[in-house]
């Protein structure tokens, strides 16, 4: 395993830091609009942006070679757990969906060690178990009541962490040098395109809600181009550069930004508690990132 360079971690940071925001965009737009109009829109015009961009600047997607990989990675890192984490979201607080969401560092741990032979050692665990104890604290995780649908919705977000997690690895193993822009353009794109018919038959007047109102128009552009199109760029070179489980601890990190936002845009209270989630968070991301040793 490469050591962890300072551009990598810059960029790992900055995209915890936009994902983070992205939640604030989310609680706005999917009550108005639906879970499912919001993963599309995301999407759809996040992808299209890319797409256009590239072939402005003369880059080559390379379809003939890579157009299945795009097509697997938009299916399994954006269709799937943006439906998914959707559907979660309407029984589950948001701060158990971060909860969550930080397995997938663990899960792509464990598949690295099957398909791409890396090593899963005591201490890598103990730093994700670790980075899962701060997101908890961060997160402010309160009562729920246990029912069906709080199992239902537990189940589709370890599925979405799932997903992202075997996504990271299939990345790893078939598309590592694919063009990183190509990859996030083409994969948001094909995902926008599969969800399509879901969002015209769940939410047909999404489009008309996000035209007439701007503060809706806003965010979605906010979501779609920072959250969507920016990020997944970063995402994909951290892929090919530094691997999925490193890549992967960024899910560590959303939480703790999305803390910092709420304090600053949202006027919500920062504890002590969420300050110690924080240290863990910190501390089990910086142990994951460094190289493994002989």
């Amino acid at each position: 395993m490469t050591a962890f360079r300072p551009a990598d971690l810059a960029r790992l940071v900055v995209l915890g830091a936009i994902w983070g925001a992205s939640f604030i965009f989310i609680r706005v737009l999917s009550p108005v609009i639906g879970p499912w109009a919001t993963a599309d829109w995301r999407v759809l015009l996040g992808g299209a942006t890319l797409v256009v961009y590239a072939v402005a600047i003369g880059r080559r997607a390379e379809l003939a070679r890579y157009w299945k990989s795009y097509v697997v990675v938009g299916t399994v890192n954006s269709a799937m757990p943006f439906l998914l984490f959707g559907f979660a979201a309407l029984h589950l607080p948001a701060s158990y969906l971060g909860i969550l969401n930080s397995a997938t560092p663990l899960f792509a741990a464990l598949l690295a060690t099957i398909w791409l032979d890396e090593r899963l050692t005591l201490a890598k665990i103990v730093a994700i178990a670790c980075g899962g104890i701060g997101v908890g604290l961060v997160s402010k995780a309160g009562p729920v009541v246990p029912d069906a649908l709080f199992i239902w919705a537990v189940a589709a977000s370890l599925v979405a962490a799932l997903c992202y997690a075997a996504a990271g690895v299939y990345l790893r193993r078939n598309v590592a040098h694919a063009p990183p822009l190509a990859v996030a353009g083409w994969s948001q794109a094909w995902a926008g395109v599969l969800l399509l018919p879901g969002m015209l038959a769940a939410t047909p007047a999404s489009a008309k809600s996000i035209l007439t109102d701007p503060i809706l128009a806003a965010d979605m552009l906010a979501l779609a181009i920072v959250c969507s199109a920016v990020a997944y760029l970063l995402y994909y070179r951290l892929m090919r550069d530094v691997g999925p489980t490193r890549t992967l601890t960024v899910t560590f990190l959303i939480p703790l930004f999305g803390m910092l936002w709420g304090w600053l845009f949202l006027n919500e209270t920062i504890t002590w508690t969420m300050l110690v989630g924080c240290a863990f968070v910190i501390a089990s991301t910086l142990a994951v990132l460094q190289p493994a040793r002989a």
